[in-house]
C-alpha cells in the first residue's frame, strides 16, 4: 500500500468525524496510520530484521586459504555432494561459506541453483563432526539473511528442525549459529515466525538467559526474541507473549547497552499491538523500569523507551494512567527540547495521546508545564514535528474543559495555528482550521478577542482563502468560522467610527477595551 492510499484512507475517516461534534476521545486515541508508518521509517535506530555473519567470529578457518576457493561454485558443491572425505567435505562447505561470508555481493542464488542447501542441511545432522554443523550452519545463516525468497529456500530444504536440535549442542558456537540463523528466518516475517514458533523456537532459545552465557551470544538471543515479538499482521500468539515477557523483565535490568536496547525495542513492538497486548505488557510489572529510561543517558535506549511508552498511551486511558502514574511527564522537558528532532517529534506525539485523554490527564500535562513547548514546536519545529504538535493543540481542544482551552490561548497557540492554515498538507490544515473552531466554540461569548487574535496574525485572511478549498470539509468549516464569528466585524467597525454633527466628529470615549488578555 503506498503512503498516498493510507493518508486518503485515514482522511477519510477523519473527515466523517468532522460533520458532527469532532472526534470523540476514543476515535483520538486511536493514532494516524501514517504517523506510525512514518515513525517506523527509521530503520537505522531500530534492530535489524536479518544479519550476515561476517568472518570476525570464531571459525574454523586454516591459516592458509582453501584451495577449493579458486574453483567455481559448481565444483565446490560436487566436491561437498559426493565426497566421502570428512576433510574435503569440512573443506568445500568452509570454502562456501566463505563466498556467503565475505563478498559485498554474496552468490547466494547462484549457490542455491548449484544445489547446495540440501548438502548443508544434510551437514547439520553430521553430530560426529561440530565443526562441519558450524561451517554449514553458518553458511545456512548467511543465505537466510538474504532476500524473503532465499529464505523462505532455506526453510523449504527442512532446515528449521535440526536448527532446533541444534540448539542443545555442547558446542557454544554450534548452538550460538543455529540461533543466528533461527534469527534470521524469523525475522523474515509472521509466516515464517509463527512456523518456528509451532516448531517449539520459543523454550529453548528462552533456556539460554542465564548467568553462565557469553555476552555475544546473549545478545543474538535478545535479537532473536525482538524478532520474535516484531509484526501485528497478524501479532505473535499470546500464549508466546505470555512466554517471552518474563525474560524480557530479566532482561531490561541488564548492563550491556545492546541488549538492552533490544529488549526494550522488543517492548515497543509488543505494545503496538493493541490494548490486550498493552494490558499483558503492564500486568508483567515492566513499566516501573521501562518510564525512567527516557531520560537515559543512551540516545538509543531513550529512542526505544519513547516508542514503548508512545505506544502504550494509545491504548485506554486506563492505561495512560499507568504510565503517567510512574512520573512519566517528568522526563518530557528534556525530551522536548532534545537536540534530535526524531526525539522532539516522538515526545510531541506521546503527548497528543495524552492530550487526547481525559481532562485528568490533560490538566496533568499543563500541570508539568509542557503546553509551552508543544506550542513552541508548533510554531517553530520542522514540519513533521509541527504535524505532531498541531494534533496536540487539536485533541486538547476537544478533550479539554474551557480553562484548559484558555491556557493554550493564554501561552500563543492562536498565531501558530493560523500559520500552518498554508501549508500544502490538506490533514494538516484540517486539523488546525478544526482546533480553531473548537477554541472559538469555547470562548462562547468572549469570541470577540480571539477572532481579533486571528484577524491581527493573518489568519482570517487564511481562513478565507480556505473557501475555496478542495476539501469539502474545510470549506464548510472555513465558512462556518467567518459566519459565525466574523460576519459582524464590519458592523461594530461601524458602531465604532466618529459620528458627524456640526461641531466635527466625536469618539465614544466609554467604549470598553480590553487589555488584560483573553477572557474565555
Amino acid at each position: 500500500m503506498s503512503n498516498l492510499s493510507i493518508e486518503d484512507t485515514a482522511m477519510a475517516s477523519r473527515l466523517k468525524s468532522f460533520k458532527n461534534k469532532g472526534r470523540d476521545q476514543e476515535e483520538m486515541r486511536r493514532r494516524r496510520t501514517e504517523t506510525t508508518v512514518e515513525l517506523r521509517k527509521n530503520k537505522r535506530e531500530e534492530t535489524v530484521l536479518k544479519r550476515r555473519n561476517v568472518p570476525n567470529l570464531e571459525s574454523t578457518d586454516s591459516e592458509e586459504e582453501s584451495p577449493l576457493m579458486n574453483k567455481s561454485i559448481s565444483e565446490i558443491v560436487v566436491n561437498a555432494a559426493k565426497s566421502l572425505e570428512p576433510n574435503i567435505q569440512l573443506d568445500a562447505v568452509q570454502a562456501a561459506r566463505k563466498l556467503l561470508s565475505s563478498d559485498r555481493n554474496p552468490p547466494i542464488d547462484g549457490l542455491i541453483e548449484s544445489g547446495i542447501l540440501p548438502v548443508l542441511v544434510d551437514c547439520l545432522a553430521r553430530e560426529d563432526n561440530p565443526s562441519l554443523q558450524f561451517e554449514a550452519a553458518w553458511a545456512l545463516t548467511n543465505i537466510a539473511s538474504g532476500t524473503s525468497k532465499q529464505t523462505i529456500a532455506v526453510v523449504e530444504a527442512g532446515a528449521v528442525p535440526y536448527f532446533l536440535k541444534l540448539l542443545g549442542s555442547q558446542q557454544h558456537n554450534v548452538a550460538e549459529q543455529a540461533v543466528w540463523a533461527l534469527g534470521n528466518i524469523i525475522g523474515d516475517g509472521p509466516r515464517c515466525r509463527d512456523y518456528c514458533i509451532k516448531e517449539g523456537v520459543v523454550r529453548p532459545l528462552l533456556n539460554f538467559i542465564n548467568p553462565t552465557i557469553p555476552l555475544s551470544f546473549l545478545r543474538n538471543v535478545t535479537w532473536v526474541i525482538v524478532n520474535l515479538c516484531r509484526n501485528k499482521d497478524p501479532s505473535p500468539p499470546l500464549e508466546t507473549i505470555r512466554e517471552i515477557l518474563p525474560a524480557l523483565l530479566a532482561l531490561i535490568h541488564h548492563s550491556d547497552t545492546n541488549i538492552l536496547v533490544d529488549t526494550v525495542w522488543a517492548l515497543s513492538y509488543l505494545t503496538d499491538g493493541g490494548n490486550t497486548q498493552i494490558q499483558m505488557v503492564i500486568d508483567s510489572g515492566i513499566v516501573p523500569t521501562l518510564v525512567p529510561l527516557l531520560s537515559s543517558k543512551e540516545v538509543k535506549v531513550q529512542t526505544a523507551a519513547l516508542r514503548a511508552v508512545g505506544n502504550i498511551v494509545t491504548g485506554t486511558d486506563e492505561q495512560t494512567q499507568v504510565v503517567l502514574d510512574h512520573h512519566a511527564l517528568q522526563h518530557f522537558p528534556a525530551l522536548l527540547d532534545h537536540a534530535k528532532d526524531k526525539i522532539n517529534k516522538e515526545a510531541v506525539w506521546f503527548l497528543s495521546n495524552i492530550t487526547a485523554g481525559s481532562q485528568k490527564q490533560v490538566q496533568e500535562v499543563i500541570d508539568a508545564g509542557l503546553i509551552p513547548q508543544i506550542i513552541r514546536h508548533l510554531d517553530k519545529s520542522d514540519f513533521q514535528t509541527q504535524k505532531e504538535a498541531a494534533w496536540a493543540v487539536s485533541n486538547l481542544t476537544i478533550s479539554g474543559n474551557k480553562d484548559q482551552v484558555s491556557v493554550l490561548v493564554e501561552e500563543g497557540v492562536v498565531p501558530p495555528l493560523c500559520k500552518l492554515l498554508t501549508v500544502k498538507d490538506p490533514q494538516v490544515v484540517q486539523v488546525c482550521i478544526d482546533g480553531i473552531n473548537n477554541i472559538l466554540k469555547l470562548a462562547g461569548e468572549n469570541y470577540h478577542d480571539i477572532a481579533v487574535s486571528i484577524e491581527m496574525c493573518g489568519g482570517l485572511d487564511k481562513i478565507e482563502l480556505l473557501q475555496n478549498s478542495d476539501i469539502e470539509e474545510i470549506y464548510k468549516l472555513a465558512y462556518e468560522i467567518i459566519d459565525q464569528y466574523f460576519s459582524e466585524i464590519d458592523e461594530e467597525d461601524a458602531a465604532l467610527a466618529p459620528q458627524a454633527n456640526q461641531d466635527g466628529f466625536q469618539f465614544d470615549t466609554n467604549t470598553n477595551i480590553q487589555t488584560d488578555g483573553f477572557q474565555f
